[in-house]
């Protein structure tokens, strides 16, 4: 059952809730996913991903009627799209594997801080709360959770993948992968069932 999000800003306290952007909710000693980068000198440094949403996954409980994802704790998404967020110096590439992560921790949850270098400015975006209702179809346009990939150049690339969750373009984030396109994060049915999260897979189609 594919399950479409909508999203809005709101001035609730979104502290270990749904929600999209914001500074994720993690539990204490949780690693913040990164990507080890060149540093042009033969070393690598750790590059944050983007973190993009987490769902508190009694919210989606009463529509994942498949029992595909947990009824219980939260489930965190990130992902390399810097650059198509107007970070042209991203040392990140859509092709970097995204990350998804699981816990069951559902108390006690605090948001995780991240400052630009040298500043006490959050890295991260203004939360905005999640809207869960049926999508009409597994496959269609705008933010999916449990759906078909739209494109078929996509479903060929990942064949029997289900797509955990699909990014489409948002003029209000100023959100544009090149002239148009989506970002997935993609999963086989197996992995998911064993909640195999580290399993998942990246891929973008762009015009």
């Amino acid at each position: 059952m594919a399950i479409r999000i909508e999203t809005r800003l709101t001035d609730r306290d979104l502290t270990g809730r749904s929600h999209w952007w914001g500074a994720p909710d993690m539990p204490e000693g949780m690693a913040y996913p990164c990507i080890d980068v060149e540093d042009g000198d033969g070393g690598t440094y750790p590059e944050p991903l983007t973190f993009v949403c987490q769902i508190r996954c009694k919210d989606i409980a009463g529509l994942d009627t498949d029992g595909l994802l947990p009824h219980s704790g939260m489930l965190y998404f990130f992902a390399p799209i810097d650059y198509f967020l107007g970070e042209d110096g991203s040392p990140l590439d859509y092709h970097d594997s995204p990350a998804v992560i699981y816990t069951e921790q559902e108390d006690g949850l605090r948001p995780y801080e991240l400052c630009w270098e040298g500043t006490d400015e959050s890295v991260f975006r203004p939360a905005e709360e999640m809207l869960f209702s049926k999508a009409e179809s597994p496959r269609g346009d705008g933010h999916i959770l449990l759906g078909e990939p739209y494109q078929d150049e996509i479903r060929q690339a990942h064949p029997g993948c289900l797509s955990l969750l699909q990014i489409d373009e948002d003029d209000r984030w100023g959100l544009r992968f090149y002239d148009c396109g989506m970002y997935y994060f993609l999963i086989r049915p197996g992995d998911l069932r064993h909640r195999r999260w580290e399993r998942a897979e990246g891929d973008l189609y762009f015009y």
